[in-house]
């Protein structure tokens, strides 16, 4: 291994020589990813889910590691540009430069760029061992919580897992839907009611004839139609009384007008 002591030159040489290897790195693993992709469409059309979801898994991993990668190319390009800060003479990294520092030391022993891990040893005999212990056991967060994401190991979520599988059929243009969206699907159509079907016998859109008590019951008859005009009048007009004649009077009332005949003489 060359001597890392401490070189602005070889220092700088360094961080190009680690980007362009990060940089590559992402090609690779961008191509074996899209290799992946079309691999799990296949088994998604042959129906071998549970296979899919094992690559899809290593997938998400490998898709973490590779933004893990942009990151620290990202911080290279960082100390390149303030290499004059990096330069300075002090024990610890100015705060302009701070996190890229802290993130190369901590993550770059993790990786497999034999560059990054060159540049590490130069920063770690710069700012000397106690501060790089500091950096190893992340002491009061100083390696950034966008880093430090990138480096747990952990089971992908599920519906991470699903949304990967629904993303590659769809781009593959494979008819596939996952478990969750089949059970959704049925719990849709068995909640909606059936249609009420009419009673047999009657016509769509009829309604049934209610009596006057709200008791359903049958249609009220119409009433019989004379059968000629002349029995409609008399139905109609109503029977007018005779007017009575003059009869006889009665006896009593003929005494009683002579009486008064005889009264007034």
């Amino acid at each position: 291994m060359p001597s890392t002591a401490w070189s602005a030159t070889k220092v700088k040489l360094q961080l190009r020589l680690s980007m362009q290897r990060l940089r590559t790195l992402q090609q690779k693993k961008e191509a074996q990813a899209k290799s992946a992709r079309r691999d799990i469409a296949l088994l998604l059309e042959k129906g071998k889910t549970e296979s899919a979801r094992v690559k899809v898994e290593a997938l998400i991993n490998e898709d973490v590691t590779l933004e893990l990668l942009e990151l620290l190319e990202l911080y290279c390009e960082l100390l390149i540009a303030r290499f004059g800060l990096l330069d300075q003479s002090t024990r610890e990294p100015d705060p302009g430069i701070s996190e890229g520092v802290c993130a190369i030391i901590y993550a770059a022993p993790r990786t497999e760029v034999k560059e990054l891990q060159i540049l590490r040893e130069f920063l770690m005999h710069k700012y000397g061992r106690e501060f790089s212990i500091g950096v190893m056991e992340n002491r009061q967060g100083c390696v950034s919580d966008r880093v430090m994401k990138k480096l747990v190991v952990e089971t992908p979520l599920p519906t991470l897992v699903e949304a990967y599988l629904i993303e590659i059929a769809k781009g593959y243009g494979i008819n596939w839907s996952s478990l969750a969206t089949k059970a959704e699907a049925s719990e849709g159509v068995s909640s909606k009611d059936p249609a009420p079907t009419a009673p047999a016998g009657q016509q769509s859109g009829q309604l049934p004839a209610y009596s006057e008590d709200g008791s359903k019951g049958e249609a009220p008859s119409r009433p019989d139609v004379p059968s000629t005009g002349e029995d409609l009048d008399e139905k109609r007009t109503p029977s007018i009384p005779s007017i009575p004649g003059d009869g006889p009077e009665d006896d009593f009332e003929a005494l009683t007008r002579r009486f008064q005949a005889l009264k007034k003489h």
